[in-house]
């Protein structure tokens, strides 16, 4: 992980992002959202790209909601 300014807070906007989605997934038990959340709270470690970062991070909750859509 780098510890450039942009990167740091863009990491902590994706994982607050991805600790409300597994937060709300665990209170109403919806797979979906507790696996997208973990997700998006754990890549960011291993990113130091902000727009690669931002644009998976995008991806997921594009899934997520996909995946909202179409009943699961």
């Amino acid at each position: 992980m780098s510890f450039d300014a942009n990167a740091l807070l863009a990491s902590l906007l994706v994982g607050s992002i991805g600790f409300v989605s597994f937060a709300y997934g665990k209170k109403m038990r919806r797979l979906p959202q507790m696996l997208i959340g973990v997700a998006l709270m754990a890549y960011p470690y291993f990113v130091a790209s902000v727009p690669i970062m931002l644009g998976i991070g995008v991806a997921l909750l594009g899934v997520l909601a996909l995946m909202i859509k179409l009943g699961m």
